[in-house]
């Protein structure tokens, strides 16, 4: 075996294996030209001596770093998570590898995110954006190729992805006033707010409401961040101020996990007295007990509209007129809602 200080290149490999640079090339790209034996002494050629693929050369001799950025308001939320994950697989089948970055959720973040993306040797930037105005995206200069992704239309000229968060969160309140629920708690929603997640989601509860012929008790909404202890904490002030309330619409599945183990601290039974539904189904959802009813917001359809988009602007070279993707939400029925009859 060489030394691991020899530089070993696909020459070294060939003469060792016997073959020529071409076939190790096809071997090392997966190509399907190559026999099974063939393939074989190729690859234990590359084992024996070391040989390193030099990815970086790789993409700079072919126009690109090979990264993709993905910008997002925080690391630790499980929704983010695995999108990422889904997002790193489809980028990967295109030789793209995804690296993270926080915003923090502020409009200093996101515009930082868009305005440096070259320099931070991005092939594309996929943007979460929360806090910037949409004039302000699109007066951005950048020649990098974008993708959007948020909660509320951006008119803006890059392309944009996003949820159906009114109709998913009207279709889990709707569930459960469908399953006998009369005063539904909502947590995280923000009726007033504009165009944002909690606003819209509060758009879909009092849509169901509005269609059920029901009305909407506004001390059944609090107001909270998006942490397990937030959703612990909204149900224990409810409890603390009085306030009747049958079943829940968390805003997020994590304010939902916190909710139900709230409530089951205060002896109360889920879903047979109180009903929980939430919204994400980020994968604890289906292990929690009992396992969690939530918006299944489309995270495939999602990951693939992104995918289609960059990739579409990373090969074409030029971004042409702005699409925006609006991706269904399903309502996941598990075993924090009743059976409806």
């Amino acid at each position: 075996m060489r030394k691991p200080s020899t530089v070993v290149t696909m020459a070294d490999v060939a003469r060792f294996a016997g073959v020529s640079t071409m076939t190790v090339s096809n071997v090392i790209n997966g190509r399907p030209r190559v026999g099974a034996e063939t393939r074989e002494r190729v690859l234990a050629a590359i084992g024996e001596l070391g040989y390193q693929v030099n990815l970086a050369a790789r993409h700079l001799r072919a126009g690109r770093t090979g990264v993709i950025g993905l910008a997002v308001p925080e690391l630790e939320r499980p929704y983010f998570a695995q999108l990422a994950g889904r997002l790193a697989d489809r980028f990967e089948a295109h030789d793209l590898r995804i690296v993270m970055e926080r915003t923090g959720a502020s409009r200093e973040g996101e515009l930082d995110a868009v305005a440096f993306s070259r320099l931070r040797m991005y092939d594309g930037l996929i943007l979460s954006v929360v806090d910037t105005d949409p004039a302000e995206l699109s007066q951005l200069r950048t020649d990098a190729p974008v993708v959007m992704i948020g909660e509320r239309p951006l008119p803006s000229r890059f392309d944009h992805v996003m949820m159906d968060n009114v109709d998913g969160a009207r279709q889990a309140t709707a569930h459960l006033l469908a399953a006998g629920a009369r005063r539904v708690a909502m947590i995280g929603g923000d009726p007033d707010g504009s165009a944002t997640m909690p606003a819209l989601r509060a758009e879909g509860y009092a849509a169901a409401h509005t269609d059920a012929g029901l009305p909407i008790d506004p001390e059944l909404n609090v107001r909270c961040q998006f942490r397990l202890q937030d959703g612990y904490d909204a149900i224990r002030a409810l409890r603390d101020r009085g306030i009747a309330f049958d079943a829940v619409f968390a805003l997020t599945d994590v304010l939902a996990m916190g909710a139900v183990r709230a409530l089951v601290d205060a002896g109360l039974r889920v879903p047979e007295e109180v009903q929980v539904v939430g919204f994400d189904d980020i994968d604890e959802a289906a292990y929690l007990v009992p396992s969690l009813t939530t918006v299944n917001p489309g995270h495939d359809a999602m990951a693939d509209a992104i995918t289609s988009l960059l990739m579409a602007q990373i090969n074409g070279g030029a971004i042409g007129d702005p699409q925006e993707v609006v991706v269904p939400a399903q309502l996941v029925t598990r075993g924090t809602t009743k059976p409806l009859a």
